[in-house]
C-alpha cells in the first residue's frame, strides 16, 4: 500500500516568510481572537489567543527554484496563515483540513499542471491514490475551494 505524506511549509522557508514574505512584505503578527485559521506551519487550525500572521507564499515558485525548473505561467503566490513564531510543526499524518471540499492539483517534475480534481470530505486518500497512479505526477497541492489558497503539498510516502 502506498502512503501519501502531507508537507507543511518547512522551518527554513517559514523563517524567511516571517521576515519578508514572497510579495516582499514584512510580517505583521496579530492575536487570533476567534481561532480557526488554517495554519500552514503545523497543518492545524489556530486556537483563540494564538499569535498568527497572514503572509504571501509562492509554493510552486519556491519548489521550482530548488528543482532548477521554470514554473512559467503556473507561478502563483497567495495568502497563508502561519504562527507568528516558531511552532512544533504537524502532529499527525492524517490529511489535514479534510472536513470541506478541496481541490487537488497534480504537478509534473517540470512544474506543469497535469490536472485537478474537486475532492469531497472523506475522499482524500482515494484522490491521492488516483493522482499518484499517474507516474508523471511528482506532487500535488491541496487548495481551498473558496479562495484557491494553498493548504499543503502531498508526495508519495
Amino acid at each position: 500500500m502506498t502512503t501519501f505524506l502531507a508537507h507543511a511549509i518547512g522551518p527554513a522557508v517559514l523563517k524567511e516568510l516571517r521576515s519578508t514574505d514572497d510579495a516582499g512584505r514584512r510580517m505583521v503578527p496579530v492575536t487570533d481572537e476567534e481561532g480557526g485559521a488554517p495554519l500552514r506551519c503545523c497543518l492545524r487550525r489556530s486556537e483563540p489567543g494564538e499569535r498568527v500572521a497572514l503572509v504571501s507564499y509562492a509554493p510552486l515558485r519556491r519548489w521550482a527554484a530548488g528543482a532548477g525548473v521554470d514554473p512559467g505561467a503556473y507561478d502563483e503566490q497567495g495568502p497563508v496563515f502561519v504562527h507568528a513564531g516558531e511552532c512544533g510543526g504537524p502532529a499527525g499524518d492524517a490529511p489535514p483540513f479534510d472536513r470541506a471540499h478541496r481541490v487537488v492539483r497534480r504537478y509534473a517534475a517540470d512544474g506543469r499542471i497535469l490536472g485537478g480534481r474537486l475532492v469531497e470530505p472523506g475522499a482524500f486518500e482515494a484522490a491521492f491514490a488516483q493522482a499518484f497512479a499517474d507516474p508523471a505526477v511528482e506532487f500535488v497541492h491541496v487548495r481551498a475551494v473558496e479562495y484557491g489558497c494553498f493548504l499543503y503539498e502531498v508526495r508519495r510516502g
